[in-house]
């Protein structure tokens, strides 16, 4: 499907730009994206933040239509940006995995975020706005995430952001066109597929395997004892050694 694109200097937030603006754009029912060059107020999920250096990464937000969606199934929309995302970067750099819900990382160190704003009318989505942070060409990082990592820190050459977008958006079409099969693909990348780590959830730290990622987007984990708890996000961390 075609793309109607804006590029903007400076925007506090791409996913606020896009809400507000979107209806004065040509075709208010078709996919759109804005992207910038720096966001003043960039945001991941919750109260994260993004950080950003002025003209170094891709920052853009994408609307989206999905009404064949019901409600309880909204989680394969994120799953489906995390997979276009993770195509792409794996074809530039090695060892690219989705760590739950939708981050992708490059090994231990994550290069992109994601956050999915749905709009929901009558058991649908009636609209998805969804903010992608891909770090591409900054070097040094200077906040307190704690593990960033961008596709020039991994490859040693800069990136067109342009021809990274235009690619990221012509894969995630692809995502879209087969919704059947997107979570079949989501979970053999996940971030910790295999094996017992280490978590912290409200009773502490534990260390846990991965079961599976359900339908509507709570973690399953066994922990050592082979006890099973289903997690929403933010009610279970991924303990990380930097």
């Amino acid at each position: 499907m075609e793309w109607d694109i804006v590029h903007i200097s400076e925007t506090d937030s791409t996913n606020r730009w896009l809400a507000d603006n979107h209806q004065q754009m040509a075709n208010s029912y078709g996919q759109f994206a804005v992207w910038t060059d720096y966001q003043t107020a960039g945001r991941g999920c919750g109260t994260n933040t993004w950080e950003s250096e002025r003209g170094k990464n891709l920052l853009y937000s994408m609307l989206i239509h999905p009404t064949a969606v019901p409600v309880n199934r909204q989680f394969v929309v994120s799953m489906a940006v995390a997979n276009s995302i993770a195509k792409v970067v794996s074809k530039y750099v090695k060892n690219v995995s989705v760590k739950w819900p939708n981050d992708i990382y490059v090994g231990d160190r994550k290069i992109c975020g994601t956050l999915i704003e749905n709009r929901l009318q009558g058991g649908v989505i009636k609209d998805s706005i969804i903010g992608v942070g891909l770090n591409v060409n900054q070097l040094c990082f200077v906040s307190d995430a704690p593990n960033p990592v961008s596709l020039a820190n991994v490859t040693g050459r800069l990136f067109d952001r342009e021809s990274l977008l235009h690619e990221l958006l012509d894969t995630f079409d692809v995502e879209l066109a087969d919704l059947e099969g997107v979570r079949g693909r989501y979970l053999p990348q996940l971030y910790r597929r295999t094996g017992f780590h280490r978590y912290r959830n409200a009773l502490g730290e534990c260390y846990a395997e991965i079961v599976t990622v359900e339908d509507d987007g709570h973690l399953l984990l066994r922990d050592v004892d082979g006890r099973t708890k289903r997690y929403a996000f933010k009610e279970i961390n991924f303990l990380i050694d930097n």
